[in-house]
């Protein structure tokens, strides 16, 4: 029998060797991925390649964005590329190409972030903060989407409650804001002792729930309700705890910002302008978002409610979670040091 387990196929007896070394990559080297060899995706490659004569030159007459998803970016930094709105404001102030390069998660993100591949990232607030606590040199420009929910879904016939899944393996995609979600529901219902944690791509997760790999996957907003829909049982979301939902943020490097220095105040006015056209237009906005995604649009509006869009840079609610999530992930020693959120914050001029 062959399972599916990443980009390849493996027979079952090997299939818990590969989990043994999923597990053995820590969160704190995610920010660079597993390994070299192992982890590092086709969507990265061409992304860094595509880019790097841009690198080499430093010309700063060209943006370069990365993003973390689907074939197109979502939210109001996809909104603003989709109308129009963020080429032609991004002209205004001097750039004259603007390049997006798409990353299946937020460590491999941050791997071009430090090559100097890119200049802005826009990715969930785990990855982003565990690079910040590394001393990399980034800057938050602002909290696009907050109280982004998680689920834990179960194989079908297998688990129903927290406590029955103690003994088995649960996958989610580390070094995301769903991994943090698990790490924290685990310790709350103070299990994590008892369960073992893997790494699975999201594109991983039904088939391997199909197959019994796993018992249980943590997943993000929109694959949730859709594995919902087809007939896996929800477990647990994050909607059910306090502090265990995520952010969505985008950040700049502080090397560009240098060169930049007006640029977190034009760029949030660009993405403040796109949040209140895309709430002002949400029904085409949800085609959009659904056709991004390849879900059904009944699913985006589940896992995208509008209210979670943040029109302001910095809106309260979200910056309270993403202390709580910065504080957890100190305390449990996945980021490397803690330090202040106003200190992180690019200073708009």
């Amino acid at each position: 029998m062959l399972l599916s387990v990443g980009t390849g196929y493996i027979s079952k007896n090997k299939f818990a060797s590969r989990l043994s070394t999923s597990v053995a990559c820590i969160l704190l080297l995610l920010t660079t991925a597993c390994s070299q060899g192992e982890t590092k995706s086709a969507q990265l490659i061409e992304a860094i390649n595509a880019n790097s004569t841009v690198a080499a030159s430093n010309n700063i007459s060209t943006l370069r964005i990365g993003y973390v998803g689907s074939s197109e970016p979502t939210g109001p930094l996809g909104w603003a590329k989709k109308k129009g709105i963020l080429e032609r404001e991004l002209q205004k102030l001097g750039f004259k190409n603007i390049t997006f390069a798409r990353f299946p998660n937020g460590p491999d993100l941050n791997e071009a972030l430090v090559a100097g591949q890119l200049d802005v990232g826009s990715l969930g607030d785990t990855p982003a903060i565990v690079l910040r606590a590394r001393g990399q040199e980034t800057r938050l420009l602002r909290i696009t989407q907050f109280n982004t929910t998680a689920w834990l879904v179960a194989k079908k016939n297998g688990p129903r409650s927290l406590a029955e899944l103690k003994g088995q393996t649960i996958a989610t995609q580390k070094g995301s804001y769903m991994h943090r979600y698990l790490l924290g529901l685990l310790a709350e219902a103070k299990i994590a002792k008892d369960v073992k944690v893997v790494h699975l791509m999201t594109t991983e997760a039904k088939g391997a729930l199909e197959r019994g790999d796993v018992a249980a996957y943590a997943t993000s907003s929109d694959l949730g309700p859709f594995l919902k829909s087809q007939g896996f049982p929800v477990i647990d979301s994050s909607a059910n705890h306090q502090g265990l939902s995520g952010t969505s943020l985008v950040v700049a490097t502080e090397s560009f910002l240098a060169k930049q220095p007006d640029f977190p105040q034009k760029f949030n006015a660009i993405l403040t302008e796109a949040a209140k056209d895309l709430k002002a237009n949400s029904e085409e906005y949800y085609q959009y978002h659904a056709q991004t995604t390849k879900y059904p649009i009944d699913i985006i509006k589940v896992s995208f409610p509008l209210k979670q869009i943040s029109e302001e840079p910095l809106p309260a609610e979200g910056v309270k979670l993403l202390e709580g999530t910065k504080k957890f992930l100190v305390s449990q020693g996945l980021a490397k040091s803690d330090f202040k959120l106003t200190d992180w914050v690019a200073e708009e001029k």
